[in-house]
């Protein structure tokens, strides 16, 4: 019993193991970061573990996708090896004296990746037969196809190995008893003398007694101190040398894929695109472990530090810009004095005039004996779980009232996801108004906003955002890098045939002739928190509460005209899928937008002020109330939530001295309840202004089906994700919504 377990301890495998415990914690995080995100543990909300359980590959999930991801799970592999053997094999010298010693590295380094593979395919076998309902032929299709990626990959690893790297036998063949070309002088000194001494004693800090062989039998290690040390170390480095330049090879081929991110069938799996990600972190760390050793911590800091030193500089530093906007003009002014000419009386009033004129020919819609019911729609974020809602409760709801919701609508706003899904709802309705055979309640449109946005996005951002983009386009002889910005709005307009092709001032007059609704779009500002109010219409009355315009100074100005302060560098030119872009822009997912002022200025998803439109919606009832108490029979504000309202209270209990601590941080995590709270203090104040029997709200909730999951929060949504979305109209909770919008349009 006692052998037995000493022959398990200190066989290669068990070896390699412990040496990983010990020296490569940061390598094995890599392994458990993967595991993380695959099971939920981090990134639930934004739904990571959907893109390494049901991965999408040109808009299809099956063979192809995860045969891909497997490949990529291949790289990773073999990036895990590559990196462990440069770091770990000249603590075995037997190594050195076998044939193909990376081969028999490989094989016995299997302890961590079969582990993780075990649980993988246990992992998403489950998931795809309890959650997507697969039949047993799909799902052993698809873990084939995950299967046979790895087995490409490492064939062609092997392949390159096998034609480059020498063992033993072939330097001593080769160099017939000299010495092979020093390669040692390209590490540190101390380093080289210590391996090499390791090796000449033929003394190993790590015992092995055992090796597993290609026919993964176990063999007895034999004793290396009759070589000549120079020739093991020699065949270590020769092997090194190679384990770098495949590694260099990898980054190149990731650069100039970047460069064909305009081809779908380029861009592949977002999770492939991580591992691909986390691969890269593996080689870099790897890298700088080999070169500088116990000054790893040091030269890592050193770099972070350069890197930020560098990128403040303009030539290493890429900024997203708002396509369509004129950077080469002089920038914008855009001081606290600058803002306030923008909201000055004149411009106001001439705004206000301009929207009342829209809603005079809004009113013509309607008997001119009946005040109609004005209907604001505001909708929240939330990836394509919101666009999906939204364009659900839309379609459905005026399907239901016989068109009735879309002619007393005046105007859409909200933040990311559902803006998205409006705005498609609203451009597909456009044209059905302009007379082209489109039936707007087709369920197809909602299939088709739902397609992937992730995988395009994630594959951009490893093979062209980690790097300097470098690639360029041009739009109206204006010149632009590509980045996953440009990507996330080519692959939007791929996905709904182009429905988004518009600059913003091609709506100015369907708007102002009521055909369409007006949109409002709000992306926050970083640099002040103010709201950047993005319409086809003049908007500078939003920029500041009406009290502000009659008596200057009394409050802040807590918005900006992107219109009026952008005049001259072509605001009504910017594309319309940009604005949609900047409405949405997810922290990492999305970059920043700068815009050309001076000071420079950045804006980020609405969200982050307004994530469901409430604040639009009052500021523009209480600018036009006179107007519509006089000519309507008072408003309804739809909300379209893809966010309960009531959330569960989390409690405290518990929680040790460390937790205690971080309590006070966790009130900024509660942003979308702080925003509730306030609007609800909002509309309070709009039921007082306008009176009880003028204003109703009503609130469709998107609620999963009994104890389900909720739909993540991301750019990718499972059928079965959508499927639960889709259902939620049909819950008792909001059908009775429904019977409250038919009464009050009645």
């Amino acid at each position: 019993m006692k052998k037995w377990l000493s022959d398990i301890i200190y066989s290669f495998p068990v070896q390699l193991f412990f040496l990983h415990l010990r020296n490569n914690l940061l390598l094995i995080g890599m392994w458990i970061f993967v595991v993380l995100l695959l099971t939920g543990t981090i990134a639930d909300l934004y739904g990571v573990k959907y893109l390494f359980l049901s991965p999408e590959y040109m808009g299809e999930v099956g063979f192809n996708s995860f045969f891909i991801l497997g490949a990529a799970f291949g790289g990773f592999f073999m990036t895990w090896n590559l990196t462990t053997y440069l770091l770990d094999a000249h603590h075995f010298p037997f190594l050195a004296s076998m044939k193909r010693p990376f081969t028999k590295f490989i094989l016995n380094n299997f302890i961590v990746p079969l582990t993780f593979l075990v649980f993988y395919f246990t992992y998403t076998i489950w998931f795809q037969r309890y959650f997507e309902y697969w039949t047993i032929n799909v799902i052993f299709t698809n873990c084939v196809g995950f299967l046979l990626g790895i087995v490409l990959m490492l064939f062609l690893s092997s392949a390159y190995f096998q034609f480059t790297n020498k063992d033993i036998f072939n330097f001593a063949k080769k160099r017939k008893g000299k010495l092979p070309p020093n390669l040692i002088d390209t590490i540190s000194p101390n380093r080289r003398i210590d391996r090499i001494h390791n090796i000449k004693k033929g003394t190993v800090r790590w015992r092995v007694d055992t090796y597993l062989t290609e026919s993964f039998r176990p063999r007895i290690v034999r004793s290396v101190q009759h070589y000549d040390y120079k020739l093991l170390f020699s065949v270590f480095k020769q092997n090194h040398l190679n384990a770098l330049v495949v590694q260099l090879m990898s980054l190149v081929a990731l650069i100039v894929m970047g460069y064909l991110i305009d081809y779908p069938m380029f861009r592949i799996p977002a999770g492939a695109s991580i591992l691909i990600m986390v691969s890269i972190v593996i080689a870099l760390l790897g890298a700088i472990t080999y070169w500088f050793d116990g000054w790893r911590t040091t030269v890592f800091f050193l770099l972070l530090i350069g890197i930020n030193f560098l990128t403040k500089f303009e030539s290493f530093n890429h900024k997203n810009k708002a396509y369509g906007l004129d950077y080469e003009m002089e920038p914008a002014k855009y001081t606290y004095a600058d803002l306030q000419k923008v909201c000055a009386v004149e411009n106001v009033n001439e705004d206000k005039n301009a929207t009342i004129q829209i809603l005079e020919n809004w009113k013509k819609k309607f008997p001119n004996k009946e005040k109609p019911k004005m209907v604001l729609v505001c909708v929240s974020g939330g990836g394509l779980r919101a666009a999906a809602w939204v364009m659900q409760v839309l379609q459905k709801s005026d399907s239901l009232l016989d068109g009735r919701l879309f002619s007393h609508t005046v105007l859409t706003t909200g933040a990311s996801g559902g803006m998205i899904g409006a705005s498609y709802l609203r451009e597909l309705f456009l044209k059905q108004q302009m007379g082209e055979d489109i039936n707007i309640y087709d369920s197809k449109y909602i299939d088709i906003i739902s397609q992937d946005l992730l995988n395009s996005i994630g594959f951009t951002i490893v093979t062209n955002d980690l790097f300097l983009p470098w690639a360029k386009f041009n739009v109206d002889g204006k010149t632009y890098r590509k980045d996953r910005g440009y990507i996330f709005e080519k692959q939007l307009n791929e996905n709904t045939n182009n429905a988004f092709t518009k600059k913003i001032k091609d709506y100015k007059s369907p708007e102002a002739e009521a055909i369409i609704p007006m949109i409002f779009l709000t992306p926050s500002i970083v640099n002040d928190g103010r709201r950047m109010i993005i319409s086809s219409q003049g908007v500078s009355y939003m920029t500041i509460p009406p009290i502000g315009v009659a008596r200057p100074n009394a409050v802040e100005i807590d918005a900006v005209d992107f219109g009026r302060v952008f005049a001259k560098q072509g605001a009504q030119d910017m594309n319309f899928v940009t604005g949609l872009r900047m409405n949405a822009t997810y922290p990492y997912i999305l970059p920043n937008v700068y815009l050309p002022s001076k000071p420079g200025i950045e804006v980020m998803d609405a969200g982050f002020r307004d994530n469901y439109g409430i604040n639009s919606a009052t500021r523009f009832i209480h600018v036009f109330k006179d107007w519509i108490l006089e000519n309507t029979n008072g408003v309804v504000l739809l909300q379209i939530s893809a966010q309960i309202k009531v959330e569960e209270i989390v409690p405290n209990d518990d929680q040790g001295a460390i937790e205690s601590m971080l309590n006070p941080l966790g009130i900024a995590g509660q942003i979308l309840t702080l925003q509730d709270y306030e609007q609800d203090t909002n509309l309070g104040f709009i039921f007082d202004l306008l009176g009880r029997d003028k204003f109703e709200v009503i609130r469709y909730i998107y609620y999963p089906k009994d104890d389900m999951e909720r739909a993540s929060i991301s750019f990718h949504l499972t059928s079965k994700e959508k499927k639960d979305v889709l259902n939620s109209y049909f819950l008792k909770k909001n059908d009775e919504k429904f019977e409250l919008l038919k009464k009050a349009l009645e």
